[in-house]
């Protein structure tokens, strides 16, 4: 369904697309082709009609399938199939995931032998999250110390994620990640229920501090993926790096902390980011978000700079719904407007169920696969919760 006009804001009906296409495309899809009966986890390298096309099990994508199932049993409807999904990989998960010190691998075979290493703190992140929404769902206090160990992790670790092994010459060129703050402050969030009052809001502070104080560049408008550790620009492949996509998304994060808090000066700021990112990532000439780009115009390295993500447009979605939402500002709905038209008329695949994940910068699909190394039972589930939930609220 394409947004003609603007005037045409009739929110029960994207409801209905939203609730209608998580419900009966793509959690179906992933029900019925993720499940590995035999070994326990989930496979998520699926072709575009579901057929597994390889059997290794990359740790953050297993755990935010765990997240996804529980966090929709616990907050939608408990059906004991979503519950039983996220049993599945949660018991799998809890015998294989970590080594012996409690960290989280990266990726396992599909018996669950490491494959690689706890190189970063993600696997812990979302494992935090995964059976945080587990132990809610299903009561086991089990997986709730499982949760607070790798919380506790993400916290130990945070000044250093990559530990012993950053393949970084140490001294030389420091720099710190957008990626931790923000998302520590999701996190946090996802685990209030487990957390003592004084100690989750002093984290939400760090965090709001380090995105919108540190990473958000006041001249600019925009956000930026690695700074030097004092917080200075550095003028190198990865300080000029512009992530569209995690600006977006780090911004939402703090419009929840800011409906949290009913801090509606951090809501605008956000807000003021996002369109001002989508000012600078929008390509002009074919639409679409562009995943990398220079802050200087220089080539980036990525070479895949150009191309259209799914999970990009669909946080974008999310943010301008939650803006729009909460201030009613019609500069929100009109970028969603755009977004949503380029987003549902090409990453959703009304055939096969689920969505494209790569398009090219012409908006043509690039790689014929619903699920892979890196996406997974997440992005769009989770968007399209959040985007029924949003227009709901809004009818």
């Amino acid at each position: 369904m394409l947004i003609d006009r603007l005037s045409n804001q009739d929110f029960s009906a994207l409801a209905s697309l939203y609730r209608t296409t998580l419900l009966e495309s793509v959690l179906p899809f992933w029900q019925q082709y993720s499940l590995d009966h035999e070994h326990g986890g989930y496979f998520t390298c699926l072709d575009v009609k579901g057929n597994v096309y390889d059997t290794d099990k990359f740790i953050w994508l297993q755990n935010r399938q765990v997240w996804t199932f529980s966090m929709l049993y616990n907050r939608l409807d408990q059906r004991s199939d979503w519950l039983d999904v996220a049993s599945h990989g949660a018991n799998f998960l809890a015998q294989h995931g970590r080594d012996e010190q409690g960290n989280w691998y990266f990726a396992l075979d599909r018996q669950g032998r490491p494959l690689v290493q706890p190189y970063n703190i993600f696997s812990d992140c979302f494992a935090a999250m995964a059976f945080s929404q587990y132990a809610q769902a299903s009561g086991d206090d089990h997986s709730k110390a499982i949760a607070l160990q790798a919380y506790k992790n993400v916290l130990r670790r945070q000044d250093n994620p990559k530990g012993r092994y950053n393949k970084t010459y140490p001294g030389t060129r420091p720099m710190k990640s957008l990626a931790v703050p923000m998302i520590l402050a999701n996190l946090t969030l996802e685990m209030d229920w487990l957390l003592p009052n004084e100690q989750l809001e002093s984290v939400l502070d760090q965090t709001i501090h380090a995105v919108m104080a540190e990473f958000l560049d006041p001249d600019s408008g925009l956000v930026y993926e690695h700074l030097a550790p004092d917080g200075s620009i550095l003028d190198c492949f990865e300080g000029r790096l512009l992530n569209p996509g995690h600006g977006i998304e780090a911004m939402w994060f703090m419009m929840d902390i800011g409906q949290r808090r009913q801090d509606m000066t951090l809501i605008n700021r956000a807000i003021d980011t996002i369109l001002t990112i989508l000012e600078r990532g929008w390509d002009s000439k074919y639409g679409g978000i562009f995943y990398f780009l220079d802050r200087l115009d220089y080539p980036p390295q990525q070479l895949e700079w150009d191309q259209k993500l799914w999970w990009v447009h669909l946080e974008t979605l999310v943010a301008l719904l939650l803006g729009y939402r909460l201030t009613q500002r019609e500069d929100c709905w009109q970028w969603y407007r755009t977004v949503h038209n380029y987003a549902w008329s090409r990453f959703n695949d009304p055939n096969h169920g689920e969505w494209f994940g790569y398009l090219n910068r012409q908006g043509d699909v690039l790689l014929n696969l619903k699920g892979g190394k890196w996406k997974g039972c997440f992005h769009v589930p989770r968007a399209l919760y959040l985007g029924w939930e949003h227009c709901q609220a809004l009818t």
